[in-house]
């Protein structure tokens, strides 16, 4: 699979094309858009999210409600293009610290660095959001669901017990304005976002994404480029502001030796080979064990900040201050739904991949057949065995 995605942040339309889904898929739209509406919620949204209502117009690849084969093309109007229009662009020659802006020109060559600016923001998003929710309806038929929640604002850590059921923190973090599962984490994130906004500064944090019900033996370990873990910290990598990832508490761990890290592997009553912990992740050798996937990702704070940061005036090579272009001042809660659809079309590729198939039939039939962490699955020789390489 591949999608791409096109427009600018005051264009008419964001587009996505979406290339390989299997034929047969039912598509339901308003939990396409339940998706879009997630994303623009999150207490520190700037004012654009006041003014956008997106909703998603499905051209392509999608007839009589389910998918054909083909690529499915999908359009997010941008209301606020009315407002834009008709009117004369201001140049923009003040590059503001932590865009794209002066590296953007750079790279292009632009005239004005609004080319950059139009690009690189975040109203991207929008558009993967609408893959991925796709993705996820995919996921859904093999009883995979992925959820995301929201750890850490700034120096507010929400200590989440490690009993607390996966299912419980995604209906918790659903329920609250910035994700956050645990209540008294929550109501402290938001008075030191709100002490940031009156400070007119920006706040960053880390969200966690869990995928549920994935089936072992996704990944590889033979090619650098088809370790799926590796996959997913790129692809989540890949969205705007995000300047870590980690598979499980990665960090963490880095600090234990060994014998505190690695999961043990135990065989229950009806002969499965499970784990008791999950500090791997979900992940062995790049490859899905039949565990949770957990995903950390800690985004930097937003670049664009009230108070005026000191820059150069690129047309006279003076010392200058930027100005201020409506931004969020915490966009944590909105980045983890962008992170949970990213996550969601890295797996719906990396099962499709493993399966094949043109249509949804065919795809179910060979899920079933995948190997399971089960003693009868496993058919080892136990006999002797020379490697046998032809060296001379």
């Amino acid at each position: 699979m591949r999608f791409l995605t096109a427009g600018e942040s005051h264009g008419p339309s964001l587009t996505a094309i979406l290339e390989g889904m299997p034929a047969g898929l039912s598509i339901d739209r308003d939990k396409l858009n339940l998706h879009l509406a997630r994303r623009q919620k999150g207490y520190g949204s700037g004012g654009r999210m006041r003014i956008e209502k997106d909703a998603i117009q499905i051209t392509g690849g999608v007839m009589n409600s389910k998918t054909t084969g083909g690529p499915i093309s999908l359009i997010i109007p941008n209301i606020d293009y009315g407002s834009w229009h008709d009117r004369d662009i201001p140049p923009m020659t003040i590059p503001r610290p932590g865009h794209a802006d002066l590296t953007g020109t750079i790279k292009y060559g632009y005239s004005d660095l609004r080319l950059s600016l139009e690009r690189a923001s975040a109203r991207e998003t929008a558009a993967r959001v609408a893959v991925g929710a796709l993705c996820s309806q995919f996921l859904e038929l093999f009883c995979i669901k992925i959820g995301c929640y929201v750890v850490r604002i700034g120096d507010i850590e929400a200590s989440i017990p490690e009993e607390m059921p996966y299912a419980q923190r995604f209906q918790g973090a659903e329920l609250d304005e910035l994700r956050c599962p645990v209540p008294e984490a929550a109501e402290a994130m938001r008075i030191l976002i709100g002490e940031i906004m009156q400070q007119k500064d920006t706040l960053g944090g880390i969200f966690e994404v869990v995928a549920l019900g994935i089936p072992p033996g996704l990944g590889s370990h033979v090619h650098w480029d088809r370790r799926l873990d590796s996959l997913l910290m790129w692809s989540v990598g890949s969205i705007h502001a995000i300047k870590g990832v980690e598979i499980g508490p990665a960090f963490e761990n880095a600090s234990k030796p060994g014998s505190e890290v690695h999961d043990e592997i135990f065989v229950d009553a009806e002969e499965n080979l499970v784990r008791r912990s999950n500090n791997a992740g979900g992940f062995e050798g790049g490859i899905t064990t039949g565990q949770p996937i957990v995903i950390r990702a800690a985004m930097k704070p937003i670049s664009t900040v009230l108070n005026p940061r000191r820059s150069v005036e690129l047309v006279t090579g003076e010392a200058a201050e930027t100005v201020y272009e409506r931004s969020d001042f915490c966009a944590v809660p909105r980045a983890a739904v962008v992170g949970e659809a990213m996550v969601a079309f890295t797996l719906t590729n990396s099962l499709l991949e493993k399966t094949g198939g043109d249509s949804i039939d065919e795809v179910g039939e060979r899920v079933a057949r995948l190997r399971r962490a089960n003693l009868q699955d496993i058919d080892l020789d136990n006999t002797t065995w020379r490697f046998g390489f032809d060296s001379e």
